[in-house]
């Protein structure tokens, strides 16, 4: 028995047994030592997580539970984990998030009980196992386990109606993609008499894909798509994010909406490597996603909303990056983004905690009250704003440099003018609420736009100052985020991650026991000198754009008012199909599932 033999299991059941005895002990144990088990779960997730990388380097690892190995050229009926660098590295990141959230709520959830930190390492452990799965049912399995927690962690607020919709709407459209997921898995299924990733491509591989197949792998596809986040699958992600708990958005945002992309990329890559057009419609799918969420990221006041749009437009950028030619670039952006975007969160919760609003307006200058305590969070937004602008030496900017290299050149300034945009919009927050940069803006009401005033406060009671695992916890995942993009170890480990994630032979071969497929080892992420101009000119880019917006309220209004007239109803429009009501979003759904079903059948079967 080897070591992945052994840690795979782990990483996908040491959670569940750990939120068991949370949730049973709970009752008897003092918070304190609840926190502290939580927490050493999650590092040792993490770290489980590391070991797998480690042990996969040279290769992929399979692991047949129940020790139902199949014979050479049998079919399997048992269940694989097939680990990769990729899976192990995801893990890492689910158990690094994890941590930094527990960290962050102890001190934040004053009157938190032991469900919430049973809840954390279940959807921990949900995600882990979607990871590692090596068939898509138990893909699908472990999907569905990660909704159901995510679902619960929403509408964690259950005296609040707003949580309990955004929770709902949470549940409702994520489900319909796992059902479409569902009857994709079925079709292939019925189409190849198998569930294995690896043994579905090796039928569908070297012929020319026939309709059940098609609509299988869309179908499918269209699932993960949702769990993405992507537009049009995307109304979900700003509502639950607007009514989850602060801790709970940075495993939202970090790495669970993240994993849809992982999945579009494991199954495209393994199971249908002969439909030529799915490429070409995913490229378009990303580009409209980065493009969108980061017009909505600009338009928005509430805090919360305005970094879920932003995770939007990354998610776009990592799609399009993982299928157009940035392999080995976007595993590295997702690492470095995730720390930022995780210490981004968890400084505006810090904000509801202190003054209890997450809007932009009503906090004008709230931040500047000469407690240490406060500066520090000023100092670390600030930072962390700059950093998803791709500040070098964040790892956010090194993903972002390789990425602009690795695409074709069309599709350079979508990644340029995306991250510009975005973190121009976080700053332009920061800088208004923490410095008081810019006159006050009027407070007037929209109807179309949650404003963030009047939200319920996740502790008890305001927070005189915030307390030091509230700042420690940002603090060290911007550590980690700087980390990523100055440790060359990642840098190689994430460009052979991506590229053998996109190596749908090698996965088959692995699980088919076939023998290695020897690939290419890919050049390293690393900083070159047009990389870091490049991240010092965007970050200059966002510093600018920022201040212009800001200033722009000393302008005389009937100077604005031909610039209002000429985007405002464009971006009402935007703001109106982001209604709320789940039929929308349900209809939207279908719409997009039928589009890209279209798109990639017309060609391939036409």
């Amino acid at each position: 028995m080897n070591t992945v033999d052994v840690l795979a299991p782990v990483a996908v059941t040491g959670p569940v047994l750990l939120a068991c005895l949370v949730l049973v002990a709970g009752r008897w144990l003092p918070r304190p030592v609840i926190d502290a088990v939580a927490l050493a779960g999650a590092v040792g997730l993490a770290v489980c997580g590391a070991l797998l990388v480690h042990a996969t380097l040279a290769g992929d690892a399979v692991t047949w539970l129940g020790g139902w190995t199949p014979p050479p050229g049998a079919h399997p009926v048992g269940i694989a984990l097939v680990v990769d660098p990729a899976a192990g590295g995801l893990v890492v990141l689910v158990g690094v998030l994890a941590a930094g959230a527990l960290l962050f709520s102890w001190r934040y959830f004053a009157s938190v009980e032991a469900r919430f930190h049973g809840l954390v390492l279940l959807f921990s452990a949900g995600m882990t196992g979607f990871v590692l799965a090596g068939d898509l049912f138990t893909m699908l399995v472990f999907f569905e386990l990660m909704g159901a927690v995510a679902y619960a962690l929403a509408a964690y607020k259950i005296e609040e109606p707003r949580s309990l919709q955004g929770g709902l709407t949470f549940g409702v459209v994520n489900s319909l993609g796992a059902y479409l997921a569902l009857c994709g898995i079925g079709v292939l299924y019925a189409r190849t008499g198998q569930l294995s990733l690896a043994y579905v491509g090796e039928t569908l591989a070297g012929a020319r894909p026939d309709g059940p197949a098609v609509v299988g792998i869309v179908l499918v596809l269209v699932g993960w798509l949702v769990k993405a986040a992507a537009v049009p699958f995307h109304f979900w992600l700003a509502d639950a994010h607007a009514v989850a708990p602060t801790p709970v958005c940075v495993l939202f945002s970090g790495v669970m909406a993240p994993l849809g992309v992982y999945g579009v990329v494991r199954v495209s890559a393994v199971a249908a490597p002969e439909v030529p057009a799915l490429r070409g419609v995913l490229v378009v799918v990303g580009a409209v996603t980065a493009v969108l969420g980061a017009v909505l990221c600009v338009v928005q006041r509430n805090l919360k909303r305005l970094l879920a749009y932003s995770t939007i437009a990354h998610i776009g950028l990592f799609l399009v990056g993982a299928t157009d030619g940035g392999a080995r670039a976007w595993l590295v952006y997702l690492a470095g983004h995730a720390g930022v975007k995780a210490a981004l969160f968890l400084l505006v919760g810090g904000l509801l905690a202190r003054f209890g609003s997450v809007d932009e307006i009503d906090l004008h200058g709230a931040g500047r009250t000469g407690d240490p305590a406060d500066r520090v969070a000023a100092a670390l937004y600030v930072v962390a704003a700059l950093a998803l602008a791709g500040l070098p030496p964040f790892g956010a900017g090194l993903g972002k440099a390789a990425l602009e290299e690795s695409v074709p050149g069309a599709l350079v300034p979508v990644v340029v003018g995306t991250s510009v945009v975005t973190a121009a919009a976080v700053l332009r927050a920061g800088l208004r609420v923490f410095y008081g940069v810019g006159p006050r803006p009027e407070r007037r009401v929209d109807l179309e736009r949650t404003s963030g005033e009047g939200e319920e406060r996740e502790t008890t009671g305001r927070l005189r100052h915030a307390t030091a695992t509230m700042l420690a916890a940002p603090a060290l995942l911007l550590a980690a985020a700087a980390v990523v993009g100055v440790l060359p170890l990642i840098g190689r480990v994430g460009a052979l991650a991506g590229e053998r994630l996109a190596d749908g032979g090698a996965y088959r071969a692995a699980v088919l026991g076939t023998g290695a497929v020897a690939g290419a080892v890919p050049e390293p992420v690393s900083w070159h000198p047009p990389g870091v101009v490049t991240g010092v000119l965007t970050t200059a880019a966002a510093v600018v754009l920022a201040l212009l917006v800001l200033v722009s309220g000393r302008v005389p209004a009937r100077r604005r008012r031909p610039v209002r007239r000429a985007i405002g109803p464009v971006v009402l429009g935007l703001e109106r199909l982001h209604s709320g009501h789940v039929g929308d979003y349900v209809a939207w759904l279908l719409f997009g599932a039928a589009v890209i079903g279209i798109a990639v059948a017309a060609p391939t079967l036409g």
